[in-house]
Parts: C-alpha cells; sequence; structure tokens
C-alpha cells in the first residue's frame, strides 16, 4: 500500500484546519508561512489523499435537542461476514447513531446514539436496533455529562518525527 508523507508544513495546515475549517486560503497560508497558490495545492491534495475527510459544523447536541447520548455495547448472533456486513449496513443508515466501531471484547460492536430523551431512546432500540435479527445482546451506558468530544486529533507525533507516514485512508 503506498505511503503518504506529511511534512511539518503540511503538518500545520491540518492542525490549522482542525482548529478552523473556516479559515480562507488566504488566512491558512499566513498562518503556515506559505503564499495561496501552493497552500491551495497542498490543501487540495491533503483530501485528494485522504487526510482531510471534509469540512462540517461543530453543533452542541442540547442546543439541537439531541442532549440524551448512550453508548451502546452490541454483542452480535454468529460471525459470518453476510450477516456482520448486513447490520453493519442497517447501523450505518440509522442517523441517531453518529460512531460505530467494530472493537475487541465483551462486545462485537460499540455505538454512539444520540437522541432527544429516554422516551425517543426506547424507541430507537425497541423500534430499530433490537429489531436486528443479528443482535443478541445489548448494554446501554446513558451519558450523565459530557466533558469533552469532537476534540482535533493529537497531532503531536507527526511533528516530532515519530510517524511521519501513514497508509492512504481507505475511500
Amino acid at each position: 500500500m503506498p505511503k503518504y508523507h506529511l511534512d511539518p508544513v503540511d503538518c500545520r495546515i491540518v492542525a490549522e484546519l482542525q482548529a478552523n475549517g473556516r479559515l480562507t486560503n488566504v488566512e491558512l497560508a499566513d498562518k503556515v508561512g506559505l503564499s495561496p497558490s501552493p497552500c491551495l495545492r497542498r490543501v487540495k491534495r491533503l483530501e485528494r489523499d485522504g487526510y482531510i475527510e471534509g469540512y462540517r459544523a461543530a453543533l452542541r447536541r442540547d442546543r439541537v435537542g439531541l442532549g440524551f447520548s448512550v453508548f451502546i455495547g452490541v454483542k452480535i448472533d454468529g460471525h459470518t461476514n453476510e450477516r456482520a456486513l448486513a447490520f453493519e449496513k442497517a447501523v450505518v443508515e440509522m442517523p441517531e447513531v453518529i460512531a460505530c466501531h467494530l472493537v475487541s471484547g465483551e462486545a462485537d460492536y460499540f455505538l454512539e446514539v444520540v437522541v432527544p430523551d429516554l422516551g425517543d431512546y426506547q424507541r430507537f432500540l425497541v423500534g430499530k436496533l433490537l429489531n436486528l435479527p443479528i443482535v443478541r445482546e445489548v448494554r446501554s451506558n446513558i451519558a450523565i455529562q459530557t466533558l469533552k468530544a469532537g476534540a482535533p486529533l493529537p497531532l503531536e507525533h507527526l511533528e516530532s518525527g515519530q510517524s511521519k507516514s501513514t497508509p492512504q485512508a481507505a475511500k
């Protein structure tokens, strides 16, 4: 698999964009010490090579009526590839599920779900998640308070030279 290298300027670009994705190209170029044209070329390359997935507004869950967060460990019956892929496809299509991870340990998958309240969570759980035939068991953990969420990725290891190459992101 080809490897792509992030040089110190690329590292500064992705760090600045994580901090503020609304920077204009001129502002970004000024912050990282480039002229606008080479800066834009680098950003386009970082996007094309899969380092930058996209740009979005980070919303406050409580302000948009989605203040009830639940972390769910899901065990599935059987681990045949076809059935697991069907489960993954169904879960990814559920708008309430904002993160889904295949994990090791007691659970097979770990989901992060946001809904307006407990009643909506019950409807999601009973009406959607438990209706999937492969689901054997779920364990719900309700978030009481969120201290940190959606933080930028820690890129210090790139700047210190410990890992200057990573495989191209899957598309």
